[in-house]
């Protein structure tokens, strides 16, 4: 593995990816290739720009943070990709490159200047990761859609709330980050087998697709039983008690995974002979009692406050949180101690980031650079290419 002695691992050095991509779930997985050492280099258009410069308040400088959170570590050039000049130059780049990160709009004129059909024939070493809403096939296939679209049409929105309560969409914009997260996975897979190989493929997902695939438990409950799930608040579906609780104070969660640990969360209450209550003695027997089970551990937990159940059921090994948060999290030692939290230098001052949340061989990749102005390296960077006819 590559090491820089400024930036910490660099496994994927030497790679170089044209960033095509807009909004988030193409950013976020190509800023994942540039903290892991990857050359990245997002085109952008001359006017404007990627849109999520513009979604603010907040701005850092020019910059919405939405924008400055996905896209470190990058430089940023301007084309017109519908002028024969900007095509002719990135498909110069692309001559370099290893991989090309796009999310073009279904049936838009750019998904048909840049096919992966022609793209794979004219640069067949490359890997084209192409991220949908919907995915290339199906009646769906050629509907566009930004994250929440996909939580709905996924299903996430359904099982997010309380029981009998509007739907809620997640915290984070799991659809985007998760279609990210996966198309990170296939290239380098396609990576890996272009190394046997000597060349590359066309790798697809959708935030459809990737929403599926995170249900998870969800969908095994329901082809076993082909019942209906619904919304649980923060409880589980095959776990009790795992939730959140009201103390006297405000809310914390346990998380209680097997028996054992029921034992421990009884005895941690002063509770023990809820141990050996038979609507209570297994995990089974808890979910099928789930309404009583609240009953008397809202009763319980009501009588004290958050900070002393976390430290009691700590001290009995049970696990336990109290819902922190953001500002208490970044400032938490825990979260200094991992070095999640890093700084870049950018035009406006240090700008802080959140980590690369792996680590190689004890080591973090470092943060390498600030989010680039809008077209800061585009002399820099197509200067070779400006002067090369085809």
């Amino acid at each position: 593995m590559t090491e820089n002695p400024i930036t910490g691992p660099a496994p994927l050095a030497g790679v170089k990816v044209v960033d095509l991509s807009k909004i988030l779930a193409g950013p976020y997985a190509t800023m994942s290739f540039a903290d892991l050492g990857a050359e990245v280099t997002k085109v952008e258009h001359p006017e404007g720009g990627d849109p999520t410069r513009m979604w603010g308040p907040p701005f850092v400088g020019d910059d919405a943070t939405y924008y400055l959170a996905v896209n470190r570590g990058k430089k940023s050039v301007t084309l017109d990709l519908k002028s024969e000049e900007g095509q002719r130059i990135v498909h110069r780049m692309l001559e370099d490159a290893d991989v090309v990160v796009e999310n073009f709009k279904p049936g838009s004129g750019l998904q048909k200047i840049f096919d992966y059909r022609a793209l794979s024939e004219r640069h067949p070493h490359l890997v084209v990761l192409h991220i949908s809403a919907f995915g290339d096939e199906g009646p769906l296939s050629d509907q566009p859609g930004y994250d929440m679209v996909a939580q709905a049409a996924g299903g996430l929105m359904s099982l997010t709330g309380e029981p009998g309560g509007a739907p809620m969409k997640s915290g984070y914009a799991m659809g985007d980050l998760g279609a990210a997260l996966f198309g990170v996975i296939g290239v380098l897979a396609a990576l890996v087998e272009r190394g046997r190989t000597g060349r590359g493929q066309y790798v697809t997902t959708s935030l459809f697709e990737c929403q599926l695939a995170m249900h998870v438990n969800w969908a095994t409950n329901y082809f076993a039983t082909k019942q209906r799930p619904h919304a649980l608040g923060s409880a589980h579906p095959n776990l009790a008690p795992y939730q959140a609780y009201p103390a006297s104070d405000g809310y914390f969660v346990v998380a209680v995974g097997n028996d054992s640990l029921w034992d421990d969360l009884c005895t941690a209450m002063g509770r023990a002979e809820l141990a050996t209550d038979p609507r209570f003695l297994r995990n089974r027997d808890r979910i099928e009692h789930r309404d009583d089970l609240e009953q008397v551990l809202t009763e319980v937990f009501a009588a004290n406050t958050v900070e002393y159940w976390c430290r009691v059921l700590e001290e009995h090994a049970v696990p336990v949180s109290p819902i922190r948060h953001l500002d208490e999290i970044y400032d938490d030692p825990h979260t200094a101690a991992i070095g999640m939290i890093g700084t870049v230098d950018h035009a406006s001052g240090p700008l802080e980031q959140i980590a690369f949340p792996v680590n190689f061989g004890g080591a973090r990749p470092r943060l390498r650079s600030a989010p680039p102005a809008h077209g800061e390296h585009t002399d820099d960077v197509l200067e070779k290419y400006r002067a090369v006819s085809v």
